[in-house]
């Protein structure tokens, strides 16, 4: 068995490969990379056996999105731990070993992240992560270093190793028997917030998930599917409310959705002022297809382990939206961090 493996999951991704696998081989530091293909249409195939023989190729038979994908490829890989790194991710050196060590020295933490900067504005940070992602009470995600579409230039702000309560799947180290022993990721999400919810349900079960600031890699962002695109807002939106249903106490579940409702439908105004029907129509969209796949929500939640007494989960316990776009708190720093994180037993 491997201590570590770098694993990649690719959809017709063949012009990012060309471009970023060359950096995860030669930062791989003696670690095997595998590249599990989701059924890629273009040439990905064709190109890791010609140009790069030396990544182990795992060829999946369907596109079933990153939930799916990462579920059978890790089936097929025997190591201690993983990272999960996206095809769009330029690495540096050394970027392995801080992570790495803080997994190997703290035995309750399931999951770590490096910073994620932007590869276009590299100064910055990236939207998908940052410096280690949290929610707020009404299932918000925001990261450190990223609050919505407002990118904080890093200056060692978020230098520090820490708990969060998610990292992002962009690059996600785990922990191989934590991944296995809760099942892998939901396969109802297919793509986006999955690692979310994983990161949530192993909390439950007493484990950790941490941010490490002594490790940055670079990435682009949207490869697979851009920000604007609006299969991206209905997955966004389909999901998010997914997790909730999961995740939430009981005696949060209908105050919580009901609010969460509300909010989607103004959120909505956004798009109609700038003419995006399209995101309208995906919002609307999202809300039908949770409504249809209530009944394995109902399943998956009785399923869930009860929250172990010692899990104190960071929520922050305001609202994002209305620190943001109300108050004029633009960056993590400026949040209203005197409310303590609450615990949300089940």
């Amino acid at each position: 068995m491997d201590q570590l493996a770098i694993v990649i999951l690719n959809y017709n991704g063949q012009s990012y490969l060309e471009r970023f696998l060359p950096s995860v081989l030669a930062h791989a530091d003696g670690f095997p990379v595998y590249v599990a293909d989701n059924a890629s249409t273009d040439n990905s195939v064709a190109l890791l056996r010609d140009r790069f023989p030396e990544v182990h190729l795992l060829q999946l038979t369907r596109n079933d999105g990153y939930a799916g994908g990462y579920n059978a490829a890790l089936q097929q890989i025997k190591a201690r731990f993983y990272i999960l790194l996206n095809s769009d991710v330029e690495v540096t050196p050394g970027w392995i070993w801080p992570v790495l060590n803080l997994l190997e020295h703290t035995p309750r933490m399931a999951a770590c992240q490096p910073k994620i900067r932007s590869y276009d504005r590299r100064s910055h940070f990236e939207y998908a992560g940052a410096a280690g992602g949290f929610i707020d009470w009404l299932g918000f995600a925001f990261c450190r270093g990223r609050l919505f579409d407002t990118l904080e230039e890093d200056y060692g702000q978020y230098d520090d190793d820490r708990p969060v309560f998610w990292a992002t799947g962009a690059c996600l180290f785990v922990r191989a028997d934590v991944f296995h022993q809760t099942g892998g990721f939901d396969e109802l999400f297919f793509a986006h917030m999955e690692e979310i919810d994983w990161c949530w349900r192993v909390q439950r079960l007493g484990y950790e998930v941490w941010t490490c600031g002594q490790s940055v890699v670079y990435h682009v962002g949207g490869g697979t599917l851009p920000k604007t695109n609006p299969q991206k807002t209905y997955l966004n939106y389909r999901n998010s409310l997914m997790m909730l249903y999961k995740n939430l106490p009981s005696d949060r579940l209908f105050d919580t959705l009901l609010l969460r409702l509300v909010v989607d439908g103004l959120s909505s105004a956004r798009f109609l002022l700038t003419g995006q029907w399209r995101d309208i129509g995906a919002i609307l969209r999202a809300h039908f297809a949770f409504y249809g796949r209530l009944r394995d929500l109902r399943l998956r939640r009785r399923q869930l382990p009860a929250q172990t007494e010692a899990t104190h989960l960071p929520v922050y316990t305001c609202s994002i939206i209305w620190d943001y776009f109300a108050k004029g708190r633009k960056t993590f720093a400026a949040l209203n961090w005197s409310a303590k994180s609450v615990r949300w037993p089940s």
